[in-house]
């Protein structure tokens, strides 16, 4: 099995700590966090840090875009077309790119065929999920907008047939005239 990096060493509560100050820190200032780690105890290479943060920063990215793109995607969404559930679609995008950034790293840190194969089988589950997730989203979408569409023709075919009521009574529309703006109209004959 490869070496773990010196940073996934660090107890819990440490690694916690670096992680929000990496966050508050804007993700610089590795100098002054190695230094203070030095002072906790642990000494840990500033470039170390610096990989460790990368990693967290693209993380974070990742999360950032996805919560942008859910809020964006139910601002106002009517639920006919289950727009929120193509929503909540995104957090599982996130978890699938967080695999593959894993599967990515894991390439840099020299892991064995059992850890890398164990991550691959992750990234396939997440991919089968998410497709299979998609699909049916798009699927009772598009159900959706044509019974929309639908009740939108029948609703249209009502008010045309009885305008033409209306015009029949009112005037005494002969039924030949009557037939011609059916055909017209409304494809009857």
């Amino acid at each position: 099995m490869a070496a773990r990096n010196s940073v996934s060493m660090l107890p819990a509560e440490v690694r916690e700590w670096l992680e929000n100050a990496l966050v508050e820190g804007n993700f610089s200032g590795y100098q002054a966090l190695e230094e203070a780690l030095r002072e906790k105890g642990f000494v840990i290479s500033k470039s170390a840090i610096h990989r460790f943060g990368q990693k967290i920063e693209r993380r974070f990215a990742a999360i950032k875009a996805s919560t942008e793109a859910a809020r964006l995607l139910t601002q106002g969404a009517s639920d006919d077309t289950d727009t929120r559930s193509e929503a909540l679609l995104a957090p599982v995008q996130t978890q699938l790119f967080e695999s593959i950034v894993d599967l990515q790293e894991a390439g840099d840190e020299n892991v064995s065929n059992e850890d890398r194969i164990a991550l691959l089988s992750k990234v396939a589950k997440n991919i089968a999920t998410l497709s299979r997730a998609s699909v049916n989203q798009k699927k009772f979408r598009l159900d959706e907008q044509a019974r929309i569409e639908r009740e939108a023709r029948a609703k249209l075919l009502a008010e045309q047939e009885e305008k033409l009521e209306e015009l029949r009574g009112s005037d005494g529309m002969s039924e030949q005239m009557e037939n011609s703006i059916r055909r017209i109209l409304l494809g009857k004959e």
